[in-house]
């Protein structure tokens, strides 16, 4: 495997790949345990919910820190050092014997694990040219996709009988997975950007840098609708809940209503595997008009609410064997999608609403690279995911909140149908927000290129400012043709 060759490569983005679904594991395992983990300490479920709310916030306050330090430095020591601490702290959850140890245990996670995210983003953004990062940039995101509901399966299946068990499976993939990561190709910045073709580029963000970010004004649309996409989002992570009331108020015991809300809330959650297609299609559309990603991710999204309120009220009969094994459960659940029409219509309704909400995220990940030069995408990830954090950890307190209000008119698992669908209205303003990202895109992007070529242009390889290659994707004549209204 020639270094910094073709194969050098692919084992870097599937290694990146792997980190980015290992992380999302980890936040993923204690939603399916709530119950399990409260009772073992003596406390609520909604101080175990706090734990996961805590983690979603302070993960994206350390990437803030993480991204910066990326941006200005070497980032295969940040990303190591943010893959140890989230290895640490998920082994400490697994053996910890109080509440207060676990809480602590899921902070020092959080912190490790705001690194990997936001570093690893500005490596991979590095690593794949303009005109397919659509496509891989749903990889990325359906990676985190993927991670999440193996963590919920994870939690389900190993967790129902020994909540710990789970954790410490985690860490050591994550052990795998940073042994791996020491081989990975190290990336110079702007090694796939077109307009830097055979030039060192060596720029670094700096503390002054800030307004010239949020001078980008689709950066400020793409940074603020993650804060309501995530209330929707975070919202969801009770969807194991709602399907372990529906199997109690069917009669089933504790331990199997586990299994099988874990099962169905990993299998309703399959639609997400459809974010290729939103990436292709974002880059399809890209080549014709520089709205095109952000257009297809509003669309998407908007596109999706109506599906997502159908979900939730569609009654379920749930037919698996009580106190059965796991493997028993599990291949009746599968069983029902093909006997029981009510599983199967609420399954087909599930995957449509999440393989278009699921536009957004390649897309998202793909604007960041295209609008921004190499030294900031780690930061407005960052800035991003931020929000993003805020949003998730609110709509997961909310949701609770929501929960026990709806409780007194509606019994379980109405209450939960009810807040479920309700916080799914948050789409309508991130597909708003996509929108006017759509119509300032274009200036951005000719701004952004503008300041490559600039730069290529200085450098000692290519003093008269032959870069080579092809021109980036969707950045042709935009310079000469701004978006109607695109004001800044």
């Amino acid at each position: 495997m020639t270094r910094g060759g073709g194969a050098h490569r692919a084992y870097s983005v599937v290694v990146f790949v792997v980190l980015a679904s290992l992380d999302n594991v980890a936040i993923g395992l204690v939603p399916p345990l709530y119950g399990s983990i409260g009772d073992a300490f003596g406390v609520g479920e909604g101080h175990i919910a706090f734990s996961t709310t805590m983690m979603f916030l302070i993960s994206a306050v350390a990437a803030i820190g993480f991204a910066y330090a990326g941006d200005r430095t070497d980032r295969k020591p940040v990303l190591v050092a943010g893959t140890l601490i989230w290895i640490a702290g998920t082994t400490w959850s697994g053996l910890s014997g109080s509440y207060p140890s676990f809480l602590i245990s899921q902070i020092v996670a959080a912190l490790g694990l705001g690194a990997v995210a936001s570093v690893s983003f500005a490596v991979v953004s590095d690593l794949i040219s303009p005109k397919r990062r659509g496509l891989v940039m749903s990889f990325w995101g359906l990676s985190q996709g993927v991670g999440t509901l193996a963590g919920t399966l994870l939690g389900g299946l190993l967790g129902h009988a020994d909540w710990r068990e789970p954790f410490l499976v985690t860490a050591v993939a994550g052990g795998v997975a940073a042994v791996a990561y020491l081989f990975t190709y190290n990336v110079p910045r702007g090694d796939s950007q077109p307009e830097l073709a055979g030039v060192e580029y060596d720029e670094r963000i700096h503390h002054d840098h800030l307004p010239k970010i949020l001078r980008r004004r689709t950066n400020v649309w793409l940074i603020l609708q993650g804060g309501t996409a995530q209330i929707a989002l975070g919202s969801l992570v009770w969807l194991p809940v709602l399907f372990r009331a529906r199997a109690e108020d069917q009669g089933y015991s504790a331990g199997t209503a586990v299994l099988v809300g874990s099962v169905f809330a990993t299998l309703f959650q399959l639609g997400g595997a459809l974010s290729i297609l939103g990436g292709l299609a974002g880059d399809r559309l890209q080549r014709r008009t520089p709205r095109g990603r952000a257009l297809v991710a509003a669309v998407g999204v908007l596109a999706a609410v109506p599906f997502y309120v159908v979900l939730f009220f569609v009654p379920m009969k749930i037919d698996v064997p009580d106190g059965a094994g796991t493997g028993a459960v599990i291949a009746a659940v599968l069983t029902d999608v093909f006997t029981e029409p009510t599983v199967g219509l609420c399954l087909a309704t599930a995957v449509f609403a999440l393989m278009l909400t699921s536009a957004n995220s390649p897309n998202w990940f793909a604007l960041i690279a295209d609008v921004n030069p190499p030294e900031h995408r780690g930061t407005v990830y960052s800035l991003g995911n931020l929000i993003n954090g805020f949003g998730r950890a609110g709509g997961n307190v909310m949701v609770a909140v929501a929960f026990r209000g709806l409780a007194g008119a509606f019994p379980p698992p109405l209450n939960y149908a009810v807040g479920l669908a309700a916080f799914q209205l948050f789409w309508v303003p991130t597909g708003v927000m996509f929108w006017l990202a759509s119509r300032t895109v274009a200036r951005d992007l000719a701004d952004t290129h503008a300041a490559l070529l600039a730069r290529a242009a200085r450098s000692e390889a290519r003093p008269h400012g032959d870069v080579g290659g092809d021109p980036p994707v969707a950045v042709e004549g935009l310079a000469a043709q701004p978006e109607p209204g695109a004001g800044r």
